[in-house]
């Protein structure tokens, strides 16, 4: 399991910034329910492509890899939505010459932990998390936001 700085040190490399501001100031009240849908549709994506493979199945593999893709771009996890997107050309191809996919056995293996990754460092941009100090003070995740309770 990641620890926050961790997650944040990994977010500068997997979330595109200025898309995830864009997205978050477009979807406004919205964002975090959205997030939560990706979240949500991202575990069934990913179980659908992990499934696929294992049944050695490239048509089964499109549709999955396709949301997913979709999805990350979204939100700004661009790491994520590029590994979908090779994940889905090639099994397009694959089920074009009515090949075995079973080449992207190492790009599916990658997609599961980078997902949660990407979902991590999404909601630790997000997180309202109050960690209290000592003092009576609070403080507010990356934000710096301090309230002192006196």
């Amino acid at each position: 399991m990641m620890h926050s700085g961790e997650i944040e040190a990994a977010s500068g490399d997997l979330i595109n910034q200025k898309v995830f501001a864009e997205v978050r100031e477009a979807l406004g009240e919205h964002f975090v329910r959205l997030l939560g849908y990706f979240r949500e549709d991202g575990i069934k994506s990913v179980a659908a492509i992990e499934q696929a493979i294992d049944e050695k199945d490239s048509a089964k593999l499109v549709i999955p890899a396709h949301t997913l893709k979709g999805e990350a771009c979204q939100f700004g996890a661009d790491k994520l939505a590029l590994v979908a997107e090779e994940i889905e050309v090639a099994a397009r191809h694959y089920l074009e010459i009515r090949q075995d996919p079973s080449d992207l056995m190492e790009k599916v293996s990658q997609l599961r932990p980078l997902f949660e990754l990407s979902i991590a460092a999404l909601e630790a941009e997000i997180s309202p998390v109050v960690q209290r100090s000592s003092g009576g003070s609070f403080q507010r995740g990356s934000f710096g936001t301090k309230i002192t309770l006196n």
